[in-house]
């Protein structure tokens, strides 16, 4: 059986939209979400409300997870008329040594081992309307999941993030800090201490091809491990 242990990075300074959740599902199992709510279409109140949906429903398999954001894409979109009541989500669920990942929009979830990467979900490159018309909350049916699920084994590290902090990271250089991290703790500070770095100075480097994304930042950080 896989234990893990998990830490956190939110900075949510800049418009103040963005929420994570760890939740302990018992037996070394978890959920794991982050959310990023759409800036100017209502994204703090949607994120919290998705927050507390996963915090407090019943979960037992993925699909009560798929089926809670069916659920709540109806409230949001009957509300919110497609534009209002807009978050994405990125959720990582592992039970009983399998990882199962469901998302919505563009928030990038990454796996990565000792002598590799992969990037589970979100976008790779584009705009950001190519993740607004992904949320939760932007068309009447929730028809435009992204899922997949894998074995884990001891050694791998799990990252969700919001592109407050992937659009200002390349991936290569993400996955180096987080292998090189002897804990989770460690790599939440070390990620953390990079980007903060790269907002005094105002750029990004020339690999990223762009100046800094001021956004709200936010991820999880889990490293599995024998039990």
């Amino acid at each position: 059986m896989l234990a893990s242990s998990v830490a956190t990075l939110l900075d949510n300074s800049i418009h103040g939209e963005d929420n994570h959740l760890t939740r302990d599902l018992g037996n070394n199992n978890f959920l794991d979400a982050v959310m990023d709510g759409v800036t100017g279409h209502g994204g703090g109140e949607a994120s919290r409300s998705l927050l507390e949906a996963l915090a407090e429903a019943p979960i037992q398999s993925s699909e009560d997870i798929v089926e809670l954001l069916a659920e709540v894409n109806d409230e949001f979109y009957q509300a919110g008329g497609g534009r209002f009541l807009l978050t994405t989500v990125s959720a990582a669920l592992f039970l009983d040594g399998r990882l199962y990942v469901i998302s919505a929009g563009d928030s990038p979830v990454y796996l990565i081992t000792p002598d590799s990467v992969e990037q589970l979900s979100g976008r790779v490159g584009g705009f950001l309307h190519v993740g607004v018309a992904r949320a939760i909350g932007a068309s009447p049916q929730l028809d435009n999941l992204s899922r997949t699920d894998l074995a884990v084994a001891p050694g791998a590290r799990l990252v969700l993030a919001t592109d407050g902090l992937s659009d200002n990271l390349h991936t290569d250089e993400l996955a180096e800090m987080v292998r090189r991290a002897a804990s989770a703790e460690e790599a939440a500070e070390q990620v953390n201490s990079v980007v903060a770095a790269r907002i005094k100075e105002g750029r990004v480097p020339e690999l990223l091809g762009r100046r800094f994304r001021h956004d709200d930042r936010t991820a999880i950080f889990r490293f599995f491990s024998s039990d």
